[in-house]
């Protein structure tokens, strides 16, 4: 074990070290962001670069061949799911339309609730301040002003998706390479770690044992988030095509993809999925039990079943992942929330290894 001595002069130093820290990270997210992606790329690819490597294929080539495979298949899924999302967009504005004709309908049909009564009260009073605040200005010959909101134009957001979509893409051709040359140098900065540790023996056999333990606990969090995925997956498309709902496949595949993102991807599922089914059956009742149904498999599979997957094999308790992913998630938005159980686990496997540390090891683990 490594012995860092701590005071409170050090423990102060740490504190004001740690809130720098958020601050760098949060300041430097888009330099942060790419690099631990192309990291988590890495040691998800890396495996298939060995087989590879075993077969007498270059390093190099085997990561350029995995790479251009992995681009296509995202592109050929893109490609098939632009007609749907194309469809959906063309849509809105008649889904809108009957959801206020169903709304309307339900209303007309319906007696007033509490929460109908209590709004039409609110009315009333906001009416009388206006009627009193108008006669107060009349009295003291002030005109009265009114302020219209201008209305919202799609057009005027054209500009700012457009520049954050080639944002977008120049990250993503960033983690592409960045992912391409870390897969093709091998072990390189793994020697080149244990080597400027020290001369010590024991220095060096503590970062192997840590560079291990990270290793290991990232393979098995992206099997879990593999496998759990497929589950999610599956049982969407298995359950949309009883309902029957069109493109089940599609929706498989979608619900697949959001349940790496904790928490929002089954709400995203579970909003478009009902939206289209209100599109297809013309009724509300069909919407709420496909987005139902979409967030039960999401809650029990995704929400439940994933992060307790997660802290059996990473020895994490479930209360550490959940706090760290709503602080990842603040800290970096959805990218937080795909990245933040990997940092803590890079995070747990340091302070296992270092004396001072354990206590936050100890918190972290199960």
């Amino acid at each position: 074990m490594l012995h860092m001595p701590v005071d409170v002069r050090s423990a102060s130093l740490v504190v004001l070290a740690v809130l720098a820290s958020v601050f760098a990270l949060r300041w430097a997210a888009a330099v942060f962001i790419p690099l631990l992606v192309s990291l988590m790329l890495t040691y998800a690819l890396a495996p298939l670069v060995d087989r590879l490597e075993r077969w007498k294929v270059s390093r190099w080539i085997g990561a350029a061949v995995i790479l251009l495979g992995l681009g296509g298949a995202f592109g050929w899924t893109g490609y098939t799911l632009a007609g749907n999302a194309g469809a959906l967009v063309d849509s809105l504005p008649l889904a809108a339309q009957k959801l206020r004709l169903a709304m309307r309908t339900d209303a007309r049909g319906a007696d007033p609730s509490t929460l109908d009564t209590v709004q039409k009260a609110a009315a009333q009073l906001e009416q009388a301040a206006e009627e009193n605040s108008a006669k107060v200005a009349s009295r003291k010959g002030v005109a009265r002003v009114m302020i219209e909101r201008p209305s919202f134009n799609v057009r005027d957001y054209l500009w700012s998706g457009t520049v954050g979509l080639i944002g977008a893409a120049g990250q993503l051709t960033l983690v592409a390479f960045l992912t391409f040359f870390a897969l093709g140098s091998g072990d390189t900065f793994r020697r080149k770690l244990v080597k400027i540790t020290g001369p010590s023996l024991q220095k060096k056999k503590i970062t192997v044992h840590v560079l291990d333990d990270i290793t290991g606990h990232i393979e098995r969090y992206l099997l879990v988030q593999i496998l759990t995925s497929a589950m999610v997956g599956v049982a969407t498309g298995l359950a949309f095509w009883a309902i029957g709902l069109e493109n089940a496949a599609v929706w498989g595949i979608v619900a697949a993809v959001t349940n790496l993102i904790p928490y929002i991807g089954s709400v995203i599922v579970m909003a478009t999925a009902g939206l289209v089914a209100f599109l297809q059956f013309n009724g509300i009742e069909m919407a709420l039990l496909v987005g139902g149904t979409s967030l039960v498999i999401h809650t029990l599979i995704g929400n439940l079943l994933v992060p307790f997957l997660t802290s059996k094999t990473s020895r994490m308790n479930p209360v550490a992942v959940f706090v760290g992913v709503i602080f990842w998630g603040w800290l970096w938005g959805i990218w937080g929330l795909l990245l933040g159980i990997p940092i803590m686990m890079v995070v747990k496997a340091v302070c296992d290894h270092v004396e001072d540390l354990e206590p936050i090891g100890e918190l972290l683990g199960d």
